[in-house]
């Protein structure tokens, strides 16, 4: 097998063309990132040190917010430093590290965002009986089985397809290193189909986590428009809606990006559908599970308040 089967760096897409529109887009990414910086920070720091908010429905919350800071800097410094410093390489080793960590938090994000939605099912539906199901151990034995389970399946993923020779060449049709993206530069090799029915495989676990999503929200729902006082449906709409919110415009998007028909496929579009992905949800998510929950509304201000007086 030659050498140039392994290569030692890769070539990323780039933004843009010229100059100006690489700092353009060096400055709004470098702004989008401190957003959620700041905006998962403050759901962490509020999570962690408000006791109001030690419930399972905000520990889960903490868990997506950290989800969301490891995907955002998976991917964005590197395209930050790229634009800054007008080069689109990466290393083979940081191309493998970067693939795996995405595949890892995204992955875990939609286990986390089933198991909320698991979470809210029982707080609605069978509200008696929340504290005895969702108790603080069966809370982290989920989140537990989520990390870590979704942890062995980044390093199998990856580790497959990056073990897989290349044969069209080093460049990505993407601003950062995805699977897709390195199986479409392995698709001579025999082992292909190996990684393609391990793709299968994760599409069919995939299925199953949105089929209970979407039947738990059927269930909710139903629960919800049975309750006789107005004030029960707000609150409870107040605490399923964000989350219903976050899962749609998560899954909307990923879904899109890689089902989509080879038809529609274009280096622009591909694009568009990765910021969709991978760096607006995490700048988003905040704000989405902050304008309809005042307790954590209340929560933030009051770190805000601490911050300022200090």
């Amino acid at each position: 097998m030659s050498d140039s089967s392994f290569p030692t760096e890769f070539l990323l897409l780039p933004f843009a063309d010229t100059r100006e529109l690489q700092l353009l887009h060096f400055g709004l990414f470098l702004g989008i990132y401190l957003a959620a910086l700041l905006g998962n920070g403050f759901i962490l720091t509020a999570v962690a040190c408000d006791h109001h908010l030690h419930a399972p429905m905000y520990f889960f919350l903490l868990n997506l917010a950290l989800l969301d800071l490891g995907t955002i800097t998976t991917t964005i410094p590197k395209a930050i430093a790229n634009s800054l410093w007008d080069t689109t390489t990466i290393s083979y080793a940081g191309c493998a590290t970067q693939a795996f960590l995405l595949v890892f938090f995204i992955s875990a994000e939609f286990y986390i965002l089933t198991i909320m939605a698991y979470d809210r099912y029982i707080a609605i539906c069978k509200p008696l009986h929340y504290g005895t199901i969702m108790d603080s151990r069966t809370c982290v034995n989920m989140a537990a089985a989520a990390w870590g389970s979704t942890f062995l399946y980044a390093v199998l993923h990856t580790a497959n397809s990056f073990s897989l020779p290349l044969c069209q060449g080093n460049a990505l049709d993407q601003f950062f290193c995805e699977i897709p993206q390195i199986l479409k530069l392995s698709s001579c090799s025999d082992a292909y189909l190996r990684e393609v029915g391990l793709v299968v495989v994760s599409a069919v676990l995939a299925s199953g986590c949105f089929v209970f999503l979407v039947v738990s929200y059927v269930q909710i729902f139903r629960a919800v428009l049975r309750i006789a006082s107005e004030q029960g449906q707000h609150k409870a709409f107040s605490t399923c809606l964000p989350h219903l919110a976050v899962v749609s415009l998560f899954l909307s998007t990923a879904f899109f990006a890689y089902l989509k028909p080879p038809s529609m496929s274009s280096s622009s579009l591909n694009l568009l559908l990765a910021v969709l992905y991978s760096v607006v949800p995490p700048a988003v998510n905040p704000l989405i599970y902050s304008m309809r929950n005042q307790d954590l509304k209340d929560a933030i201000w009051n770190l805000m308040t601490v911050f300022q007086k200090r």
